[in-house]
């Protein structure tokens, strides 16, 4: 069955999720911070992710604002930056307003431009997910925007999965789902999902019982692939 719905993950897939740390490295004053920015966005996503698989299989959900907000604080304790209340205000501001890939924009209007239905399927809470949009310019090739607060359980629990069937009256073939997690993208294939993996750092192949159908550096081949 062809594609007809293009669903994407947010944060790291269509928003940079190291913007913040970056910008906020590169301000006046923050010398000391540019010193561990690199550390602190990396350990700062490690943890976001870590702490929705665990409240995810503890039965102890809450919004995505409170987990970023756990995993910041973890994050700058472990580069001894935990007692500088300004840095992390100015941080968490910065993640409401993360850019967009640069090819993200295009790539989005070619697919609507194709006659394909879009989507965000996101951990992220409505809130932020809309403030990520709004900040990006991306609402008008968007068709919605979907987030597990409406079951209240974090990716990849399949009921997730379950929302773009619900919202685009599709079934999982007509589905391309594309992630910059390559443990989402795995998942998403085990659902019946057509999957494409965003592999931008080059990591190796999560080992979970499955794997993305295909492997992208970015996002510019995808209205290719999906009309494929």
């Amino acid at each position: 069955m062809a594609i007809t719905t293009c669903i994407f993950d947010a944060y790291g897939t269509l928003f940079d999720v190291a913007a913040a740390a970056r910008e906020a490295a590169a301000e006046p004053g923050r010398e000391a911070f540019a010193q561990h920015w690199q550390q602190v966005a990396n350990d700062w996503r490690l943890k976001q992710l870590q702490y929705t698989w665990l409240r995810a299989v503890a039965d102890a959900h809450s919004d995505f604002w409170e987990v970023t907000q756990n995993g910041l604080d973890w994050a700058l304790e472990a580069s001894g930056l935990d007692g500088d209340a300004e840095l992390r205000e100015r941080l968490l501001a910065l993640y409401w307003e993360l850019s967009a890939y640069p090819e993200v924009p295009a790539m989005l209007a070619k697919l609507k431009a194709a006659g394909m239905n879009t989507g965000i399927l996101s951990n992220g809470s409505p809130d932020m997910l809309n403030g990520a949009v709004a900040s990006a310019g991306v609402q008008d090739v968007l068709d919605d925007v979907l987030s597990v607060e409406d079951v209240q359980i974090f990716k990849p629990a399949a009921v997730v999965y379950d929302l773009v069937g619900k919202r685009f009256d599709c079934a999982k073939s007509e589905v391309l789902f594309v992630s910059s997690n390559g443990w989402d993208a795995g998942c998403a294939t085990g659902y019946g999902f057509t999957t494409a993996w965003v592999n931008r750092a080059g990591e190796p192949v999560d080992r979970l019982p499955w794997t993305p159908q295909h492997i992208l550096t970015d996002l510019t081949s995808i209205p290719d692939l999906a009309s494929s």
